[in-house]
């Protein structure tokens, strides 16, 4: 296999609607957080759900901060993804009680990363079969 590729989601990926600005600087912030479809946030981080998900429970974290580097990262911001990104997936796994689950960050776009201005973890519920 040369590429991983789900052709089949395209047509709900681009529909034409795509919002101005990025996705994790702009809904936490909003009044309604869940049309903004964000669950919770912390001092330095968001949670929320993907909008275009491989799965049911798809969820997102990422830092406040708009960055696309790891390294560039303050440690302070980059440690506080670690609450929200383990209790996300222990919700999850309470709730949803998948098989499994994918936690994952693509960094760049050659990478798969559909923002990849703004680095954020994926945390993908898998159920055999």
């Amino acid at each position: 296999m040369n590429q991983l590729w789900a052709p089949w989601r395209m047509t709900y990926i681009d529909d034409g609607t795509q919002e101005p600005g990025c996705i994790f600087c702009i809904k936490y912030q909003q009044s309604d957080l869940k049309a903004g479809l964000v669950l919770t946030h912390s001092r330095h981080s968001v949670v929320m759900l993907n909008k275009y998900p491989y799965s049911n429970g798809h969820l997102l974290v990422a830092p406040k901060r708009h960055e696309n580097s790891l390294a560039s990262l303050p440690g302070e911001e980059f440690a506080d993804l670690s609450e929200p990104l383990r209790r996300s997936a222990e919700v999850i796994k309470k709730n949803l009680k998948p098989s499994g689950m994918n936690l994952g960050m693509n960094l760049g776009k050659c990478a798969g990363a559909g923002i990849a201005d703004h680095l954020h973890w994926h945390i993908v519920p898998r159920w055999e079969g």
